[in-house]
């Protein structure tokens, strides 16, 4: 039960990222390679906050939205500008910034050595959630609250408008369209609501450190989305499932920990050029919610 209960929460992490980041790159045509770095930050303020702060559940998150948003308002004033692979090597040096600054601030972040003992979680200052159950229950609520959220945004007239910057962004702007605007803040709510999923991680490990937000995380979020189906919540969803579960899998055929992790490496890669080639839009694809 311990052990079905960690896949859970993992996945429901992942859900919260892969949903989180679909608006901005599926909706969006966004591809950012810094979520990891907005990972990272949520996740050092979750500690500041119940370390230091001696925050509850609720402050600590409102806490951690405001900071990603602040953040990432700060790197998309100038980078939404950018198109393409310039946008994509922007949100690359973020990335690289952020994980030098976890790696180098040590009177805030103590450095590669990291942070450990952050929780328990306190909600409302009386009742602490600690262990697996209490994990199990938390990470579902957030992760079916922020499903529901994003489902509200994807059917309202501004994800229709993000639809349509999607499809054709020049005939957006000859309607009146600021679309600039549109993208800093899809750019903002993709973010703030990743640090829902920093809450969660760092206060189930209990601890976190640099590595654990590097560049290679950006990228298997961003595989976990394409593969799924960009631009939809079930894609996102599909795509969380999958790049928790297939690990877990090769784990339990018996592979050797130097053979396995590698081969994650070239799986998730095939699948990627497979999806790519003949499923181009995720394996759930543009499916009607």
């Amino acid at each position: 039960m311990g052990y079905l209960s960690h896949i859970i929460i993992l996945i429901n992490i992942y859900v919260i990222l892969t949903v989180a980041s679909g608006l901005i790159v599926g909706l969006s045509r966004m591809i950012s390679l810094g979520q990891a770095a907005f990972y990272g930050i949520g996740a050092y303020i979750t500690a500041l906050c119940i370390i230091m702060l001696d925050l509850s559940l609720i402050p600590s998150l409102i806490l951690v939205m405001l900071v990603n948003g602040f953040i990432s308002l700060l790197i998309a004033l100038p980078s939404i500008r950018l198109k393409g692979d310039y946008f994509i090597l922007a949100t690359l040096a973020f990335q690289f910034i952020i994980f030098a600054l976890l790696n180098n601030l040590t009177s805030l972040t103590n450095g590669s050595l990291g942070i450990s003992g952050i929780g328990p979680v306190s909600l409302f200052g009386m009742l602490e959630l600690d262990g697996p159950a209490a994990f199990l229950f938390l990470s579902t609520v957030l992760a079916a609250i922020v499903v529901f959220i994003f489902y509200r945004i994807y059917h309202s007239p501004y994800g229709t408008t993000l639809k349509a910057l999607r499809e054709d962004e020049i005939a957006l702007q000859t309607m009146g369209r600021n679309t600039r605007r549109l993208k800093i803040y899809a750019f903002m709510i993709s973010s703030a609501f990743i640090g829902w999923a920093s809450y969660i991680f760092a206060t189930y490990m209990t601890y976190i450190y640099p590595g654990g937000f590097h560049l290679e995380e950006s990228i298997f979020i961003l595989i976990a989305v394409l593969i799924g189906g960009s631009g939809t919540i079930r894609g996102a969803i599909a795509g969380a499932v999958f790049v928790i579960v297939v690990p877990e899998l090769l784990r339990l055929a018996g592979l050797p920990e130097n053979i396995a992790a590698p081969m994650k490496q070239i799986f998730f890669g095939l699948i990627l050029i497979l999806v790519m080639r003949y499923r181009p839009n995720g394996i759930i694809g543009e499916l009607k919610l």
